[in-house]
């Protein structure tokens, strides 16, 4: 890996100092209708033509082109642009978050654009509580970033390749993509996929308790287990995080009311069982084309490993290449990790990037 690690005894100063500016330069925000139960979406919508909506039709994303922050940044970074990153986030996560991670992204070569998934961020929410995450249908999730990957990060990828990147509830919702469409995404990264997410209870026994709360009209209720959004940091949370960065995402979280969620509803716990069914199915993980890596933490609060490893080899036994890794010591989001665990884990990325793909060989 060529890009350096943000030192974290300097943290705050370098963001501040060199990583926003670097990304304002080259940074645009937009607004597509997300995938309505009639099955229309994914249409882009101008600034202008904003009002003719309603706010909860709304997704909001964020992209940085690489040609601009070449052009105009004083930072050594590639030479030549190599394609884009679409980044798919976790639950109760919105794109400011992943501004670090960008960085990299775009020293080594590569666009970025992160849809803010329905029910997180600036995007619509169909419920008033900041706190909640609902959604009326897992496939919405996935119509709306195959939408967005069709129209924004291909426009942004150009003939190059369009790769997805993917964490936790995004890496669920990314699995069904490559299972879904096939020839969408040229590589991806599944980063602590959520392909099943930890309850406490038996999936099965959690998802009858969550249907039944939302046949009795309680789906946009708090499900069991979750609370409001909390300001404090217990890194007892984080084990074996950077308390800088993990200070870093909490104050932003601190300073944006949009960005607090915190909580799942019984809707939403539903759907995510929901979609984990669909993702685990033998006939669609055979579907998956794209060259797939999948990273494991150790520690992971939020997701189950052995669904992780069942879809990777499900995946393989298709025919698709498809690696896990696990890394040891680590909590749920990797790329909050020091950077004695995150270099090798973005090195291990860009590795898998540099090798070629159907597109670099037509070059």
């Amino acid at each position: 890996m060529t890009v350096e690690l943000i030192d974290e005894e300097r943290y705050d100063r370098i963001m501040q100092d060199t990583v926003l500016p670097d990304l304002a330069l080259c940074r645009h925000e937009g607004w597509m209708t997300s995938q309505s139960a009639s099955g229309k979406g994914g249409i882009l919508v101008g600034e202008a033509d904003r009002d003719r909506y309603g706010s909860d039709e709304l997704l909001h994303y964020v992209c940085y082109d690489r040609g601009e922050f070449q052009d105009r940044t004083s930072e050594p970074c590639q030479a030549r642009c190599r394609g884009a990153v679409v980044i798919s986030f976790g639950f109760t996560e919105f794109a400011d978050k992943y501004q670090e991670l960008t960085w990299y992204f775009l020293m080594e070569g590569y666009s970025v654009c992160i849809l803010e998934h329905w029910g997180h961020g600036f995007s619509g929410r169909g419920v008033s509580d900041p706190n909640l995450v609902w959604v009326d249908h897992w496939q919405r999730y996935v119509a709306d970033l195959a939408a967005f990957c069709s129209q924004v990060g291909r426009s942004y990828a150009g003939d190059r390749p369009l790769v997805l990147y993917a964490h936790s509830m995004g890496g669920g919702v990314g699995a069904r993509l490559l299972e879904r469409f096939p020839v969408m995404i040229d590589k991806a990264i599944l980063s602590s996929p959520m392909i099943v997410p930890r309850t406490g209870l038996m999936p099965a026994v959690a998802w009858g308790a969550a249907n039944g709360a939302c046949l009795m009209g309680w789906s946009r209720r708090m499900a069991p287990g979750f609370g409001p959004f909390n300001p404090e940091i217990n890194m007892d949370n984080y084990p074996g995080g950077s308390r800088a960065r993990v200070t870093w995402a909490r104050r932003q979280r601190r300073d944006q009311v949009r960005f607090q969620t915190s909580a799942a509803t019984f809707g939403w716990v539903r759907e995510s069982l929901e979609l984990s069914r669909a993702v685990l199915r033998p006939s669609q993980c055979g579907q998956v084309e794209s060259p797939l890596l999948v990273f494991q933490a150790q520690h992971d609060r939020f997701v189950l490993p052995s669904p992780q490893e069942r879809f990777v080899a499900q995946v393989r036994d298709g025919g698709c290449q498809a690696e896990l890794v696990k890394i040891p010591d680590s909590m749920h989001e990797l790329y909050q990790m020091p950077n004695a665990v995150l270099g090798p884990y973005l090195d291990r990325i860009f590795a898998f990037l540099d090798e070629p793909c159907q597109l670099d060989e037509e070059d």
